[in-house]
């Protein structure tokens, strides 16, 4: 409670019905106040900060909402929801005739020789046909215009414009980590993977840097606008930072972001350092708290249609037939891919960790997870004096009981993604089968074994809606139902993966996280308490009344 001296006015005063500020024993408050973007005081009693008003003070009355710490999404692509806002958008389709209609229809508005792009956020399993279009359907729908369908992260399909263009014939071979996809005639499907996707990205004309100012104002405010104020974004090309940059200078981004710069598609350590060498004109954002370089992304698999697992695929994905013969691990089926040597991979992290940068690896099969926490083990055997959260694995999908205990001695914090599972779980079981989906993002089993773990979304394949994050690691629902009830936790420990412990992974948890005096001021006002709901369902859709990040504080 404030005393009876004078005391600062603050730029805005909260009066709740509780103020959760997850701080362990401290019972639930019900007045907060703000002042440049901090916590200043709080207090049991409604008008207990009172003395804090001033003329300047903004007071927010919600006697029957609840305050928590905003949260984070420590796993989420925000460049590519920025990137496609403005693309055909795709998320709500039912079929490919529906798809191709709203391509026909941009098709018909746009000037022939100029790019057609849809946006990222939907998934083929849930579509009628259960299955991505084909270069053939696409030439159906303009061969004037250079067409690139997108799905995820992970898989792009063009027209014959954009093979054209690429020079990519039925003759080109698939490129290391990627595939490059094939009917069975030899002729190309459309389909690129993972690193074959690259060629295209870079081929793609670049949006002007007002249009991508607009799609990252856009497309940061739709994060806040549920209750998110801080992103980890794990897939920020140079040329985006610098979008990102312009974003936030012109005061138009909504949330706090932490950059991984990716090193995808790289197989070398000098490759790599040319990389750590553009990088060094970034250095004096390693630790701006509103847009900072975290680091840099690796990834030693695919998804879901090429996660390096040590039991084969229960079918092959489409463009994966030839792989599936490759004696994998001693066996002629496929189990997916890894992208890199361990000594290679040893070596170009090396290089990252002695110019003091921090490492993110994308691991989703077991395979992978093995790899990663290998050569995690062998650069803390070279470099012992490294600090906890300078190593983070991304993923971590499927995952043993053995590999879950030996992360927890290693000290490496893992990001998990309860949304990316919730919509990929049909796609995903046709590949791995109910058992491995059941099994994977093993939330309790993580958590039990004393693991740091923090959520996020993976967007555009999960939602980034972080309340819906809580809702499926606390019901383990999917689009297919309930799916390995046994590692479900509850909203409490939920809610913790998405701000204590998210604080604590990003070594925040000195000023992020909880409500204390002398915090940042990041905070979401709830209608409903979500620790204390009695039906899980209720979270799946919940959206905050306000959201503050810092110094603002809106009204939603």
């Amino acid at each position: 409670m404030a005393s009876s001296t004078s005391q600062p006015q603050a730029d805005t005063l909260i009066r709740a019905g509780t103020i959760e500020t997850l701080q362990s024993g401290m019972p639930p408050q019900r007045s907060i106040a703000l002042l440049s973007g901090r916590v200043i005081a709080l207090s049991e009693d409604p008008s207990g900060l009172d003395d804090f008003i001033g003329s300047e003070t903004q007071i927010i009355d919600v006697p029957d909402s609840t305050v928590l710490p905003a949260f984070t999404d420590t796993h989420t692509h925000l460049i590519l929801a920025g990137l496609t806002y403005f693309d055909v958008p795709v998320h709500d389709v039912k079929s490919l005739d529906e798809l191709f209609t709203r391509l026909k229809k941009r098709a018909s508005e746009t000037k022939e020789g100029e790019w057609i792009c849809t946006a990222t956020d939907w998934l083929e399993y849930n579509i009628k046909e259960q299955r991505l279009p084909t270069l053939k359907e696409l030439d159906a729908v303009s061969t004037k215009h250079p067409i690139m369908v997108m799905r995820g992260g992970h898989n792009v399909v063009v027209n014959s414009v954009v093979a054209n263009l690429l020079n990519v014939t039925r003759d080109t071979p698939s490129p290391p980590g990627g595939l490059i996809g094939k009917e069975a005639d030899g002729s190309l499907s459309g389909l690129f993977q993972d690193s074959a996707t690259i060629p295209i990205l870079k081929l793609k004309p670049s949006t002007t840097l007002s249009e991508r100012i607009s799609g990252l104002e856009a497309a940061s405010a739709a994060y806040a606008a549920t209750g998110t104020s801080s992103v980890r974004d794990c897939y920020v090309p140079l040329a985006d930072l610098d979008a990102l940059i312009a974003t936030h200078s012109a005061g138009k981004l909504a949330v706090r972001v932490h950059a991984l710069i990716p090193a995808v598609g790289m197989t070398s350590a000098s490759q790599v350092e040319t990389l750590l060498t553009k990088m060094e004109s970034y250095r004096h954002l390693q630790r701006d708290p509103y847009l900072s370089v975290w680091g840099v992304k690796f990834m030693v698999d695919g998804g879901m249609e090429a996660g390096a697992v040590s039991s084969p695929y229960l079918s092959i994905p489409p463009g994966r037939e030839k792989d599936a013969n490759c004696n994998c691990c001693g066996l002629p089926s496929y189990h997916g891919m890894l992208t890199w040597e361990k000594p290679a991979l040893v070596d170009a992290m090396t290089a990252v960790v002695r110019r003091g940068w921090k490492i993110g690896t994308h691991a989703y099969g077991d395979r992978a997870v093995k790899l990663v926490l290998d050569v995690y083990e062998e650069l803390m055997q070279r470099f012992p004096y490294l600090q906890p959260g300078t190593l983070v694995m991304e993923h971590g999908g499927l995952v043993s009981p053995a590999e879950q205990v030996r992360a927890v001695k290693l000290g490496i914090a893992t990001t998990i993604q309860h949304p990316l599972l919730h919509n990929a779980a049909g796609v995903q079981e046709v590949y791995w089968g109910t058992d491995r989906v059941s099994r994977t993002f093993p939330a309790r089993t993580w958590l039990d074994a004393g693991a740091l773990i923090a959520g996020g979304s993976d967007y555009p394949v999960g939602s980034f809606a972080a309340m819906r994050s809580v809702w499926g690691m606390a019901s383990r629902e999917t689009v297919i139902g309930v799916r390995g009830v046994e590692h479900k936790i509850t909203v409490a420990e939920a809610v913790a993966l998405h701000t204590t412990k998210a604080a604590e992974l990003l070594r925040e948890e000195g000023e992020r996280g909880r409500l204390l005096p002398g915090f940042v001021a990041d905070l979401a006002v709830w209608g409903v308490n979500p620790l204390k709901v009695d039906e899980l369902e209720v979270l799946k859709d919940m959206m905050p009344s306000h959201i503050s990040v810092g110094k603002k504080f809106v009204a939603l």
